[in-house]
């Protein structure tokens, strides 16, 4: 089963190449269509996430309450995440649905030899060889291994970019520190993982987090700009409205004369 999709994924990048004759384009183009497909569930973790955002305040309220009391906690935690519509399992969902392209990729790059026989496998003159690593791009010498250390730092830097811009705008301090301090060690792990993963990967990684991390400014854009539009029309309602009535002197009645 597995040796079918990897053919498959193989068969999917050969077609775009021959449309463009270049196997890093044709990578490129795939990334695109994968974004475009799992649009809609990125559009729901990004919401999920701002909706995280706008119930920190209350959840650091209720872990102080029930600091003693894990189960109440849990159980007002959870109606706190109905009432938002957050789902904490959405945070994982984009690296979820990744993994799996990313280690057929691996696997097809790594043994593209017994899919095609063609030798050209660059993305036009900037990365000469997509089925080579960085470590290995390194021993041929440091000029030829700028282009995959680009590829390395978009590859480990996109992936937690979006957490760093999201928690930049978080007023609590300990919660932002974490969150920072947390993603600087991932993303050191993932440039750990990229020094032995083929320049393909890499490319197809890195291309996916950038458009994701446009796909989730767009939302939070859209999130922000629908709140003001909620706020602006409650300041209305509550908003007393004002009558300039303008009353009409009376005049004086005509005194007879005796």
């Amino acid at each position: 089963m597995w040796d079918i999709i990897l053919e498959g994924i193989f068969k999917v990048i050969e077609f775009f190449y021959n449309f463009c004759y270049d196997w890093g384009l044709a990578i490129i183009i795939v990334t695109i269509i994968f974004r475009i497909l799992v649009a809609p569930l990125m559009h729901k973790q990004a919401k999920s996430n701002y909706q995280m955002q706008k119930i920190q305040p209350q959840m650091q309220k209720l872990q102080e309450k029930y600091a003693g009391d894990q189960v109440r906690l849990q159980q007002e935690m959870q109606k706190l995440y109905a009432e938002a519509k957050f789902n904490p399992l959405m945070g994982c969902l984009p690296m979820l649905l990744q993994m799996p392209i990313f280690l057929a990729l691996f696997q097809v790059l790594r043994n593209i030899q017994n899919y095609t026989t063609d030798t050209s496998l660059s993305f036009y003159n900037i990365i000469p060889n997509l089925t080579q690593t960085p470590s290995g791009a390194l021993e041929e010498g440091f000029l030829p291994f700028i282009p995959y250390l680009i590829l390395m730092i978009v590859f480990a830097g996109a992936t937690f970019l979006p957490m760093v811009l999201q928690q930049l705008k978080n007023k609590e301090n300990k919660q932002r520190n974490q969150t920072l301090i947390m993603a600087v060690v991932m993303t050191v792990f993932m440039l750990w993982i990229s020094w032995g993963s083929p320049a393909g990967v890499l490319l197809f990684w890195g291309a996916s987090s950038l458009i994701g991390i446009a796909q989730n400014q767009w939302t939070m854009h859209r999130c922000r700009k629908e709140d003001a539009e909620r706020e602006a029309a409650k300041a209305l309602e509550v908003q007393p409205v004002e009558v300039d009535v303008v009353r009409k002197t009376k005049k004086k009645k005509p005194t007879k004369k005796r």
